[in-house]
């Protein structure tokens, strides 16, 4: 009798003890998970506390959207960039066939996660300011105009932190050597417009577009039709995060990838979309390069975009 007891006792105590191993083998599995991924990084305090971007920027935005990934030059096409010259803004693309003459490369961008990203700032974590400088990442505090109103009419004044994409400046420069720069955000003016200000001083942007420029769709609503600036697209490609900001020219656009605080060590701007630009001057119809590398056509009719919703 005393044996069974003794079994008895000994086996819940063994299963405790099983199961107290098992709870510290879990635990030390998740730490080791985390070296591998590294530390927790901005994009997920950001998320933890709940903040999301300021209400002025565009609201266009697929949240189950998945970014596409820029497909990387081969080196032939980085070698036929040294026969690329520029003069009074005309590009001369030399080869074995032929020398061409052609206009500058018009090159649209977006604002809102493909230059820059901006946060409400009475919302923003003093951590992230804090890994963005430790991390070398540009950022500033701006004060802009919202459509809604004060008690007295007048236009409430919101206060945002913006930070640049990393390689902005050196980005804008090099591309204004060959390209003519649009800025087409589906932001509201009172926004985009002190911001632009202040991340083109030097004027490299053409021509800036915001929300009222946009049109809506049966679709999606602040598309951005690239016919009100050209009939001629074949030398016109748009660069956003979002690609429904492209449907109605999906020949036209790159998908990039969209930046956050949380990615300071982003080399979209000079590593990836620089080059793929160069090699876009070089055409004299960006289309069938873009579509070979993108097949956005297809992209959009899996989403529910039929052909028709196009323009041509």
């Amino acid at each position: 009798m005393a044996e069974l007891a003794q079994a008895e006792v000994y086996a819940p105590r063994t299963l405790q003890v099983w199961r107290t191993l098992l709870n510290w083998l879990t635990f030390f599995f998740q730490i080791f998970v985390q070296i591998i991924k590294g530390t927790p990084s901005v994009t997920q305090v950001l998320s933890y506390v709940g903040l999301r971007h300021h209400s002025l920027l565009a609201s266009s935005s697929s949240p189950s959207f998945k970014p596409l990934s820029v497909v990387e030059l081969q080196e032939r096409e980085s070698a036929a960039a040294a026969a690329v010259q520029i003069t009074d803004g005309r590009v001369t693309v030399s080869d074995d066939d032929d020398d061409r003459h052609m206009e500058k490369l018009t090159v649209v961008l977006d604002l809102d996660e493909t230059l820059v990203c901006a946060y409400e700032t009475s919302g923003l974590p003093a951590i992230v300011c804090n890994q963005a400088t430790e991390a070398g990442l540009k950022w500033f505090e701006l004060e802009c105009l919202s459509s809604d109103k004060e008690c007295e009419g007048k236009p409430k004044v919101n206060y945002v932190t913006v930070f640049e994409r990393p390689g902005l400046q050196e980005f804008l420069n090099q591309l204004s050597e060959f390209a003519d720069l649009v800025l087409f955000t589906a932001g509201l003016e009172g926004y985009a417009r002190p911001l632009v200000d202040r991340i083109d001083v030097e004027n490299r942007f053409s021509c800036r577009l915001y929300r009222p420029s946009t049109v809506s769709t049966e679709y999606r609503e602040h598309v951005k039709d690239l016919s009100c600036l050209s009939k001629d697209l074949c030398r016109t490609v748009i660069v956003d995060n979002n690609p429904f900001s492209f449907l109605l020219q999906p020949l036209n656009g790159i998908p990039c990838i969209p930046f956050s605080a949380g990615t300071p060590y982003d080399e979209q701007l000079l590593e990836v979309l620089l080059p793929l630009l160069k090699h876009l001057s070089q055409q004299k119809d960006v289309r069938p390069v873009l579509y070979e590398r993108f097949h956005m056509p297809e992209w959009f009719q899996k989403h529910g975009i039929p052909s028709s919703g196009w323009t041509k």
